[in-house]
């Protein structure tokens, strides 16, 4: 089999926030979809090693901010390159407001957001599948939903001439730094594992 051709899907980009206690959370996410019109419903799926994957099963309200073609880097290594169990995200960040259900959007480098409350989740075994009715959405402007082939072109930070020894993520160029990467590897960007890594040369 051709693992390539999965490489050829589409997938947009989106920094899923929710709450976890009275502490908020997000993380990045690339797979967010529309399933029905009426009722007004998406699908989210999230890694369970994401520490938002477990605020939202108890939370169940969530926001999906769309990240457009103006995102930074450096809003995928603030959501995508560090844990909530480490740190609180939102502290001291400026690019912030909360929607009706008192859970976070982010305002600077997306062009719209949606609220949802899950009705009902998929085991997915390494993943869950929130599956969710939209209770509202705001476009903020009209740039671009950014992708991962625009991500890849024009968002990711270039190779540094500096030699490094470690890992690439063939999926987004996350690099670990070390002689070995751990079987169970997660990518902090687009949580894929390590089968989709290769050692830089």
């Amino acid at each position: 089999m051709d693992n390539n051709a999965m490489f050829k899907i589409s997938y947009g980009l989106y920094v899923l926030t929710t709450k976890d206690g009275d502490k908020q959370n997000g993380c990045i996410v690339n797979t967010v979809m529309q399933v029905t019109s009426n009722p007004n419903r998406i699908c989210v799926a999230v890694n369970k090693s994401n520490h938002t994957h477990n605020a939202l099963m108890e939370n169940k309200c969530f926001n999906v901010s769309v990240i457009s073609e103006q995102a930074t880097f450096d809003m995928f290594k603030h959501f995508g390159f560090q844990s909530g169990r480490d740190v609180n995200k939102f502290e001291n960040y400026p690019y912030a407001k909360l929607a009706m259900n008192d859970v976070y959007y982010v305002t600077e480098g997306t062009n719209a957001y949606i609220s949802a409350y899950v009705k009902e989740t998929v085991d997915l075994e390494t993943h869950t599948l929130f599956i969710a009715d939209v209770v509202n959405a705001v476009t903020l402007n009209d740039v671009p939903s950014a992708t991962y082939d625009y991500y890849h072109k024009n968002i990711k930070t270039a190779p540094t001439t500096e030699k490094k020894t470690g890992w690439v993520c063939k999926i987004c160029g996350y690099v670990y730094e070390g002689d070995e990467l751990p079987e169970d590897f997660i990518c902090p960007l687009c949580k894929h594992g390590a089968q989709d890594f290769e050692k830089l040369s």
